[in-house]
């Protein structure tokens, strides 16, 4: 069974704001290495609106430095699952809107050949922490407090507590700290 894998960048205060974090190469390089380890990305609208077109784009035209065409390689080369109600067309052809039932196609993509499947985002992460779906949690917390700005799981009750257990950390370069939580 392929494991669904909560990505995602924060301060140290939580916040999952993408403009409030470092994005340095660093930083690029870790996740261009995450991103080689799955092979289907998960969203809601607003964060695939945040990543398509830009890194589709950036792929295109190598417009960037060397860290940044590479992430911009490889996520451009993966599959995406774009969970929404509102948005009418992908982006691109690499890319699947869903507008079935959350828990029923998360379950049908975990069965499925491959490699892990990462998720990204806030209130979709939210939800699929909520129903017991997420795997593994992923976070690069970078060494800035924010004081502001949108948090997982607002506006979501969990049934119970839920336990992880750190199974890697890794400091990069720039300070941010990688850290890789199994769920218990």
């Amino acid at each position: 069974m392929r494991k669904l894998i909560y990505a995602i960048n924060l301060t140290i205060d939580g916040c999952f704001d993408h403009t409030k974090v470092i994005g340095d190469e660093a930083m690029l390089e870790y996740w261009t290495h995450v991103l080689r380890e799955a092979d289907l990305l998960v969203y809601g609208r607003i964060t695939y609106q945040l990543m398509v077109p830009y890194w589709p784009d950036v792929a295109k035209n190598h417009s960037m430095a060397k860290a940044e065409n590479d992430f911009a390689d490889t996520f451009d080369s993966l599959d995406k699952v774009v969970f929404s109600r509102s948005l009418e067309r992908a982006e691109d052809k690499k890319t699947r809107i869903v507008r079935t039932d959350l828990q029923d196609e998360i379950l049908k993509l975990k069965q499925q050949e491959g490699r892990d499947i990462l998720l990204g985002g806030v209130a979709l992460p939210s939800q699929l922490i909520a129903l017991g779906l997420v795997d593994e949690f992923l976070f690069v917390i970078h060494p800035v407090i924010a004081g502001e700005g949108k948090r997982l799981m607002e506006g979501i009750d969990l049934q119970e507590r839920l336990q992880l257990r750190l199974v890697e950390s890794k400091i990069l370069k720039s300070g941010c700290v990688a850290l890789r939580y199994l769920k218990q």
